[in-house]
């Protein structure tokens, strides 16, 4: 039942296929001459997570269908098609149209490519039932057909000694850490994978509901399951479970085999798609070890009772075990972990502590607000995955769905899959131990019963412990499975084998797409990239196999023959840009270290070559084409670099901007793209592995909505710089130098696919970010880089009364630039509760603010900005009003909250008047989707500091409990809240907005300070556009200095700084970020929480 005055969030709404936001619905639609039909990408779902319907979900063939041979080009002749030059570009007649999603544009490459229309591709390849008219060659019957760089043995003997070899990785970049990588012996003269395992046997089709698919609704009664069984056509990967079949969990079958490891051979079958391969289901079947185990333990499969397999019992007094002498650590015994939060009053009493929200007006802590701590024991506290990677919107996660409803408070996981890490467990194995029925990956959290079996926290299934991982390569002794660095870390990297592949890794391959229009030459940003990139160069990820390619264009197209062979580049113009093809296959994507010199003559003269351009057009659509076809015999990352609206050719777009309609009162309009082009090429290359990243360099509208769907579909990123250019913006121009490179030499995972299971009886049933939905819940990830993040909702669909402990594991299985194939997994650890009181105590309002903005991003984009508006409003009224009237027992006059909650007004507040989701005529329409696009991929921190800055006084910060850094000190002054009343003319304040600083001084500031930080003798000598901090060799400058280079450091992308002086008209930016004041249309924070007061008495 709604509070008075709510505005339900999940109204039925109708949605075109151009305004689909991630988390929404569109229809099915036709994609390239083939006639593939792509489903529904992003289903509709609740607001709140309530139980979706079930439905089957089609996974989709990563193939394009084959285009009409062009004639073939050769290089002695050409001229038909375009001309060749040293560098010189001229134009080209046109030839006869081809498809558009073909692969090709000519006849096949010639190696080491083969052919683009015979590649398997990374992420779906079709069951032989389900393949299509054209078949595909074994992945590995001629590893070099793909790459000619080196061979792929099908099989390897590798001998180990029987001691552990402790070695370091190799960084990827000067000054990245050095991982440890564990190598564990095998057992003499086996083979380097181990043996082939019944669990890759054939599986039977079988009936795998979907989560994806439910239609917005309110909020569910309860813990109804009672779903209707799926009708839908078995999607190819699945198999059909027989009458009968335990239940799912998270869409996957309860799936088993005789082995509860993964061990991997050279002789196994090659899975038909990752969802098999990364263990989306496999069927339940009881048959004996094969006489390939001799020394795998022999587990006896037979009906299980109640008390083997409820949670409750899981690990803990178990009936017909016998457990070993030697007691097991508590982090084995998780059933005395913990018992709600009654046992820790002091954390209920202060997460409950009810706060007046009208009297209490200083509200934010000193410091930046950490992650709530779950109320753990000590040691699953230790082993817990840290927040700054796993996040749940509460870290109590309440028993059932009906008491989550009760809360009003949305259930979902922030995640930072691929971060950045100062030190991770990489570990190389024979065998990589899951689950056989959910195939979860071992962790802390699991229960081991004796020696030989351990019980899955996920979906509480008894499994074998294998021989080799009874050897513990830290103490060198046999004997303690619950040792193992496995099961010591909540996140580790697994060095994967054969059996996770589906074609050799790919090799490092990076293509350059750049206008080189008027436009894009007279801002600068072509010298600038072209200095960056030489410079960096040798730091891009990769090995010896490293590719790259430059295609430029205006009007035409320019591709760049770097063959090893020439003395100089040469230069391929082709002019016909409504039938694009390829010149040449074999030296537009050219070895890095091979070609090294003609690719520095490239960079050295690509600027000159267009300085004195007056072409105006860009072509973007053409050369987005002709990228795809060059990169799809391989996969790999397209860099765009675009100053404009696209005027020419397919994907040409219409400036949709009216400047006097950004305050109308029909909303918001064009936030959705204006054609599927971009979309459609997106998904294309989705399926070769092909991620699209987007630089936009443009102060003019280019239609942001539109373009941004190339990067969103297809897991790429996209940076945005509105007002570059190298005389007017030189700040900017600097950022876009270091985010550039930043970008160049960051990691980066290849061909990847990510799965996020969670205890039985929780499902998934949203996801945000950029990605693809390839079934159910595999997410497919042409390109993962460590600045991206996810955001998943979740709903209960089963009591988890039976258990104290629910569990949430992500595994990213990806490609490294060294061609390894390896698996991330984070596993997540919470307690579950039955008091609304305990779910109120452990709620994230950080967390829970970032879940609600991507939701509100779906809904502004699907309905209306003002329909997301009021549904933020309204999930503060629906979460205060449930606190009042079921566990607050004050009767006073004011607004009420609990002190873990007290920030969520003012989060909700600060979202309001984000650019994003903001009223008024200030807000360009390109601005407030890249905005919009930031909400949906960027990790928790990222947005926080965005949403609500940090605000610093400097004049008067002191020593008192400072950082003492590298000999360094690191002032930390308090924070103050975002508001006029805490600015003094005679202070100095620094505020911190995640890609910008402020450094504002008051027109009365002290003389003697802005001399020894800024250099300047007095308050009107300070340079109206000053962007940097000199090094002055005094305490408060090299204070100031530390305290900027410390918080820069907690980000990966550079920041600006502005110097605002209290009399200038740049100001206004900066008070535009004190949210707690009134502005040109929204509230001041007062005002707000009094109109939440007034929303509750209805």
């Amino acid at each position: 039942m709604s509070a008075p005055g709510y505005t339900s969030l999940k109204t039925s709404l109708g949605h075109s296929l151009n305004s689909t936001p991630n988390g929404g619905a569109a229809p099915p639609y036709q994609n390239g001459p083939g006639g593939q039909t792509y489903p529904s990408t992003y289903p509709l779902t609740g607001y709140y997570g309530a139980g979706p319907q079930q439905q089957g979900n089609p996974t989709i063939p990563g193939q394009c269908a084959a285009a009409p041979q062009k004639a073939q080009i050769t290089n002695n002749d050409h001229s038909a098609y375009c001309h060749q030059q040293p560098l010189q570009p001229t134009a080209a007649p046109t030839v006869a149209p081809s498809a558009y999603g073909a692969t090709q544009g000519s006849h096949p490459p010639s190696l080491p490519y083969g052919t683009p229309t015979t590649l398997p591709t990374s992420a779906a390849l079709p069951n032989p039932q389900h393949a299509p008219s054209f078949q595909q060659p074994a992945p590995y019957a001629q590893p070099g057909a793909y790459y000619g760089q080196q061979q792929y043995p099908t099989s390897q003997t590798q001998h180990h000694s029987q001691q552990p070899n402790l070695v370091l990785a190799p960084p990827t970049s000067p000054g990245a850490p050095l991982y440890p990588i564990v190598s564990y012996p095998s057992v003499p003269g086996s083979s380097q994978y181990g043996t082939l395992r019944s669990s890759q046997a054939p599986t039977g089709p079988a009936a795998v509901p979907n989560l994806m698919g439910a239609p917005l609704h309110q909020y569910a009664p309860g813990n109804d399951t009672s779903h209707p069984a799926s009708t839908a056509a078995v999607p190819p990967g699945y198999s059909m479970a027989p009458p009968g079949q335990p239940a799912t969990v998270n869409g996957q079958g309860n799936a088993g085999g005789d082995s509860s490891s993964t061990t991997t051979g050279s002789a196994s079958p090659v899975p038909n798609s990752y969802d098999s391969l990364e263990g989306g289901s496999y069927p339940e079947f009881s048959n004996p070890p094969s006489a390939d185990m001799p020394n795998q333990p022999v587990y006896q499969q037979r009906p299980v009772s109640r008390t083997d397999s409820s949670p409750s019992h899981g690990g803990y007094n178990q009936t017909g075990y016998q457990h070993l002498p030697q007691p097991f650590p508590n982090m084995s015994q998780l059933s005395a972990a913990l018992g709600g939060l009654s046992g820790v009053p002091e954390l209920e009493v202060e997460a409950l502590r009810p706060v007046n929200l009208l009297q209490e007006r200083n509200l934010l802590p000193h410091q930046p607000l950490d992650a709530p701590e779950p109320n753990l024991s000590a040691d699953l506290k230790k082993a817990n995955c840290s927040p700054d990677t796993f996040r749940c919107t509460l870290t109590n996660i309440p028993q059932t769905q009906a008491l989550l409803n009760k809360a009003r408070l949305p259930l979902g996981l922030l995640l930072h899959p691929f971060r950045d890490l100062a030190q991770l467990p990489v570990i190389t194995s024979n065998t990589i131990v899951r689950c056989r029925s959910c195939r979860t990956y071992i962790n802390p959290f699991v229960s081991f019963l004796d020696q030989r079996r351990w019980k899955c926290n996920l979906c509480y299934r008894v499994n074998d412990v294998p021989d080799e991982f009874m050897y513990n390569p830290v103490t060198r002794s046999y004997g303690e499975p619950h040792k193992r660095p496995e099961v010591q870390n909540s996140t580790v990297e697994f060095i994967a084998s054969s059996d996770y592949m589906l074609r050799p890794p790919q090799p490092a391959v990076y293509l350059f797409v750049l206008d080189v229009s008027h436009n894009a030459v007279e801002g600068g940003y072509l010298n600038v990239y072209c200095h960056t990139l030489l410079e960096n160069l040798d730091k891009m990820p990769g090995d010896t196999r490293t590719r790259v390619g430059f295609i430029t264009f205006n009007s035409t197209i320019h591709f760049y023959n770097l063959h090893e062979s020439l003395s100089q580049p040469q230069m391929l113009v082709v002019s016909d840009i409504d039938d694009i093809f390829i010149p040449t296959h074999d030296s537009l994507l050219v070895n890095l270290k091979e070609s090294r010199a003609l690719v520095r003559v490239l960079l050295t003269s690509l600027h000159s070559m267009f300085s004195q351009t007056r072409e105006t057009h860009s072509a973007l659509g053409p050369a987005l084409q002709a990228a795809y076809k060059l990169m799809s015999p391989t996969g790999g990352r397209v860099s765009v670099f675009q100053t404009q609206l696209p005027t020419l050719g397919p994907g040409l777009l219409q400036s949709r901007e009216d400047p006097n309609q950004r305050s109308s009162t029909k909303g918001v309009q064009h936030l959705g793209p204006a054609t599927d082009f971009y979309k459609k090429l997106a998904l294309d290359c989705s399926g070769q592995q092909i991620g699209v990243d987007l630089f936009l360099l443009s102060s003019q509208y280019s239609d942001l909505a539109s373009l941004a769907c190339m990067s969103k579909f297809s897991a790429g990123s996209i940076f945005y710089y509105p007002s570059l250019h190298h005389v007017h913006n030189p700040a900017q121009l600097d950022k876009f130098q270091k985010d550039l490179e930043r970008y160049l030499t960051r990691k980066i995972g290849f061909e990847a696919v990510m799965r996020i299971r969670c205890t039985k009886g929780l499902s998934i049933h949203t996801f945000h970010g950029n990605f693809f939905v390839r079934s159910t819940d595999l997410l497919s990830l042409a390109n993962i880089n460590p600045d991206s993040g996810f955001a998943v909702q979740m709903s209960i669909e089963e009591s988890l009364a039976d258990t104290s402990l629910a569990c949430f594991q992500s595994a990213l299985l990806y490609t490294s630039s060294k061609g390894k194939r390896r698996i991330r997994v984070h596993t997540l650890c919470l307690p579950v509760v039955s008091q609304l009181s305990d779910v109120y105590a452990g709620a994230d309002v950080q967390a829970i603010t970032c879940l609600l903005a991507n939701m509100a991003i779906d809904r502004s984009i699907s309905s209306s900005l003002s329909d997301a508006r009021d549904a933020l409003v309204n999930a503060v009224v629906d979460s205060l009003s449930a606190y009042k009237n079921t566990v607050s027992n004050i009767h006073q006059s004011g607004l009420i909250a609990p002190a873990a909650l007290c920030l969520f007004p003012l989060y909700v507040l600060a979202l309001l008047k984000q650019k994003a989701l903001r009223m008024g005529t200030s807000t360009k329409l390109d601005e407030r989707v890249f905005a919009m696009c930031e909400f949906k991929s960027q990790p928790l921190q990222q947005i926080m500091r965005a949403v609500h800055p940090d605000l610093y006084r400097l004049d008067t910060m002191s020593d008192q409990g400072a950082l003492h850094l590298n000999d360094c000190i690191v002032p930390q002054p308090h924070l103050l809240h975002l508001t006029a009343e805490k600015l003094t003319r005679e202070g100095a304040f620094l505020m911190d907005c995640g890609s910008v600083f402020y450094l504002w001084i008051g027109k009365c500031c002290n003389d003697v300070f802005i001399r020894d930080v800024l250099g300047c003798p007095n308050h009107a000598s300070i340079p109206p556009s000053m962007a940097q901090i000199p090094e002055l060799e005094t305490p408060l400058s090299e204070r100031l200095r530390a305290l900027l280079a410390w918080l820069q450091d907690s980000r990966p992308f550079s920041s600006t700084l502005h110097v605002v002086k209290d009399d200038a008209t740049a100001k206004t930016s900066f008070f535009q970020h004190l949210v707690e004041d009134r502005s040109e249309s929204a509230l001041s924070y007062y005002e707000f929480l009094l109109h939440i007061q007034q929303q509750m008495s209805k």
